[in-house]
């Protein structure tokens, strides 16, 4: 911010200094050249010819320095033909007239004709009455005293510029400093709550970082949530491993004929927790990733493509919102409604009923999964959720479909719940999830 400023300031003052210097440059020319007109006017005015055909003043010019020599201030007149006419000022020199042109106008330039003096000359032919002849009417005046001028104005220019540039700087410098203040003290309160151990931003600080600052603790929040998911999924899978486990053991240890068959079962069912925490672990790690956006209609029409080829003999019927999207990552959807699905099938009396935004439209989207099973009694359908519960024991399974399908929707902020189907009569799973936005 300092470097930018600093440089705009040179910019801008470079800038305004040029145009400055020469604006007040040409005030001072100016008001020189401006003299040397009105003495060549005078000179002008004054003049006649004279009986012999020579140049004459009908009065004195009023400058004193025309009649002192080397006085720095001359005049001349020249005509073709004529001796020049020049002032007491001139002594023994002779201003360098050009007559091969005609200035109807005072022309004025720079000459160097003299050593050590540089001169600003006015010039102007003119034919004088009584007179064919073409007279160059010449004023000349040092420009010691224009060039001194200019100096002191450059003087003053330079100083008060610097002045003018040091104190902006100050300026930006106090400003930056006092504009970025609220940053230094949300860095100290960052430090003091990891040096106090403390889990939120507290300290009073100025409405202008209070975004940054609700940003922050949000961000801690999310952090904390996100390690507390991780140790309560680290202790639920520790123990859910901890009875298969035991009956292993136990089994190996009294060397039971059916061990083969308790390996078997209990590997699976361990398998089948580890996929159950992998699967919210998953999930946990998408959300924090970012939005996703994924297509209903194209999961549903998968899942049920897989699920046929295990259930043959049951009719699979897809219905609702062809664009409806949730705010969901693919994989995660597809093991949502494959486990919905999969107990449609497996458990209901063989017609499996999908429908896609079945709700209001609002900010979830409804998927509604029904079969014509036996359904599941208003009492149960509490306690079916909890991880290993089962209502139909003489069928192969875990009990943690719909445990996976209410944690992993809970994660995306959505929400299962269980009711009667009224087309089918068997069980309704209602799946709300988060709709995506734009």
């Amino acid at each position: 911010m300092m470097l930018i400023a600093v440089g705009w300031i040179l910019v801008l003052l470079l800038a305004g200094g040029l145009a400055l210097d020469r604006a007040m440059t040409a005030m001072a020319t100016r008001n020189f050249d401006e003299q040397l007109g009105y003495m060549l006017t005078g000179m002008i005015g004054s003049a006649e010819i004279g009986p012999d055909g020579e140049v004459f003043f009908n009065r004195p010019l009023g400058d004193q320095r025309f009649l002192e020599p080397n006085s720095g201030l001359y005049w001349q007149i020249s005509g073709k033909g004529h001796e020049d006419f020049p002032s007491r000022s001139l002594w023994d020199r002779t201003l360098k007239i050009s007559a091969d042109h005609q200035d109807a106008q005072a022309h004025i330039f720079d000459s160097s004709q003299f050593a050590g003096e540089p001169l600003r000359i006015m010039e102007r032919s003119i034919i004088l009455p009584g007179s064919n002849t073409t007279w160059w009417f010449v004023v000349a005046e040092s420009r010691h005293e224009l060039d001194a001028q200019i100096r002191r104005i450059r003087t003053i220019l330079i100083d008060s510029f610097l002045v003018l540039g040091l104190g902006l700087v100050l300026m930006a410098a106090i400003q930056s400093w006092y504009g970025l203040s609220p940053l230094r003290r949300v860095r100290l309160a960052i430090a003091h709550m990891r040096s106090t151990g403390a889990n939120r931003v507290t300290d009073p600080l100025p409405v202008e970082v209070q975004p940054l600052v609700q940003e922050l603790n949000d961000l801690l929040s999310h952090n904390e949530r996100q390690a507390e998911e991780a140790r309560t999924h680290a202790g639920n899978l520790a123990h859910a491993l901890k009875t298969p486990l035991t009956v292993l053991l136990n089994a190996a240890q009294a060397r039971e004929p059916d061990l083969a068959e308790s390996v078997a079962r209990e590997t699976a069912v361990m398998r089948r927790q580890v996929e159950h925490h992998l699967a919210r672990a998953r999930a946990v790690g998408r959300r924090g990733a970012g939005q996703a956006r994924t297509v209903v209609w194209d999961a549903a029409k998968s899942v049920m493509r897989a699920v046929e080829r295990l259930y043959g003999d049951a009719r699979f019927d897809l219905d609702g919102s062809h664009d409806a999207q949730v705010a969901i990552e693919r994989q995660d959807l597809d093991d949502l409604l494959g486990n919905l699905i999969e107990n449609a099938a497996k458990y209901g009396g063989g017609s499996v009923f999908v429908t896609i935004d079945a709700g209001d439209k609002g900010e979830l989207v409804e998927i509604w999964v029904e079969d014509d099973g036996m359904g599941i009694p208003q009492a149960e359908r509490t306690r079916i959720f909890d991880r290993g519960a089962r209502l139909d024991t003489g069928k192969p399974g875990t009990g943690l479909g719909l445990a996976i399908v209410r944690d992993v929707a809970e994660i995306y902020g959505g929400n299962v719940e269980l009711d009667e189907s009224e087309d089918l009569g068997g069980l309704l799973v209602k799946l709300r999830l988060p709709r995506a936005r734009g």
